[in-house]
């Protein structure tokens, strides 16, 4: 065919004859008949090829459509791997549960930390399983997966989504923000200048805004929820204090929506700055006690004092029951309210604040004998003696 469309070129661009000049016939060969006309039909097609044309989800025909034009093995093991590897990155950002994702805890849960580590262990032997089973066992293999951090940022089912770029610029919009902060703070502390509470608020609220043109509303919700100076520090408040999801979300948006209300007043020592911070405060207990209940804010603020904490440990310590942590917290806050007022009474000598100490002990003992009983006491008197 193609042979024919040259001849057929050439005779279209051959020179015409010269009108009137004949030219002589040939003798056809004696007994020779002549030749049969024959017509060439000549067909043209276009290809248009896409890549659309050989990938697939099916990696057997995949790797078959690769091979089909000629891919060689060193580029079809390249790209199957890499996609394999997208593909079981995709899985572990989306489907695998780390602690960093339960943003509602203190402190992280050593369960789901463990479960995640196997999570992962089992999709990596997924993965080259699968890998052996379309490549044969002698590829090569990349991406360690055990040593992945499972502190990695941005998983789970709402962040774990992000495409790379988005990311990308979650993580550059995060150090220019703390570029930001540090540079302020370095000039203040070389001008000999304090720092400026309502500045820092600007610059944290001039990162959020560039992080909301970035994000979805959801997806900063959870953003937020994560890596917010506000989440950050509402998690060291409820130290040794479980919540549920919800309770954290409830209280995490009202402090929020304080912390946006505050701007610089809170920073302000006249007394309508004064009166502004006691508000913000008298809000932010009422939106706890709306999240907690009455009964479960009454031991969020027992759990504020770090006496009831440390009540708290030793009771867990020993094995007592949960309802002896009260008693005892409200015995050991008694006491410790009656030693401040023997220490700032003037009216009392040395000998007689030490006399009036000892009676506020001896009571203290008797107290929790009372509330414990004998055997649980002497175990709790031995684990809180002084070395």
């Amino acid at each position: 065919m193609l042979a024919n469309l040259v001849l057929a070129l050439l005779w279209l661009k051959a020179p015409p004859q010269s009108p009137g000049v004949d030219q002589p016939a040939l003798p056809e060969p004696e007994g020779v008949a002549p030749p049969a006309t024959v017509k060439t039909n000549l067909v043209v097609r276009r290809i248009n090829f896409t890549w659309s044309q050989i990938e697939t989800n099916d990696y057997r025909a995949y790797i078959a459509n690769l091979r089909s034009i000629g891919c060689p093995d060193a580029t079809i093991r390249d790209i199957i791997v890499a996609d394999v590897n997208a593909l079981y990155e995709r899985k572990r950002l989306t489907e695998i549960v780390t602690p960093e994702q339960q943003w509602w805890r203190s402190n992280p849960d050593a369960t789901v930390a463990q479960a995640a580590m196997q999570q992962a262990h089992e999709m990596e032997l997924e993965k080259r399983a699968l890998l052996d089973e379309l490549l044969g066992p002698n590829w090569e293999r990349s991406n360690n997966w055990e040593a992945v951090a499972f502190n990695s940022r941005f998983d789970g089912p709402i962040l774990g989504s992000l495409s790379a770029e988005t990311k990308d610029s979650l993580k550059s919009i995060e150090m220019q923000g703390r570029q930001k902060r540090v540079d302020y703070i370095t000039a203040r502390q070389r001008a000999g200048e304090p720092v400026d509470s309502s500045e820092l608020k600007r610059l944290a609220d001039e990162t959020r805004a560039e992080l909301g043109k970035t994000l979805t509303p959801v997806q900063l919700e959870e953003y937020l929820l994560r890596y917010s100076e506000t989440a950050q520090d509402l998690r060291r408040e409820l130290q040794g204090f479980e919540v549920s999801p919800d309770e954290f979300r409830k209280i995490f948006k009202a402090e929020d929506e304080l912390g946006q209300l505050g701007g610089s007043s809170l920073a302000g020592s006249d007394p309508v700055s004064r009166q502004h911070q006691l508000d913000l405060v008298n809000q932010k207990e009422a939106s706890l006690e709306e999240a907690l209940g009455a009964e479960r804010y009454q031991l969020f603020a027992y759990n504020r004092d770090p006496i009831f904490r440390e009540a708290k440990t030793t009771a867990q310590e020993l094995g007592m029951e949960a309802e002896l942590v009260v008693p005892i917290f409200q015995i050991n806050q008694a006491v410790a309210q009656e030693r401040q007022r023997i220490l700032s009474d003037p009216n009392l000598s040395v000998a007689d604040q030490a006399a009036a100490m000892a009676v506020a002990v001896e009571e203290q003992q008797q107290s929790l004998r009372l509330v414990l009983g004998d055997q649980v006491y002497e175990k709790y008197r031995k684990k809180t003696a002084a070395p």
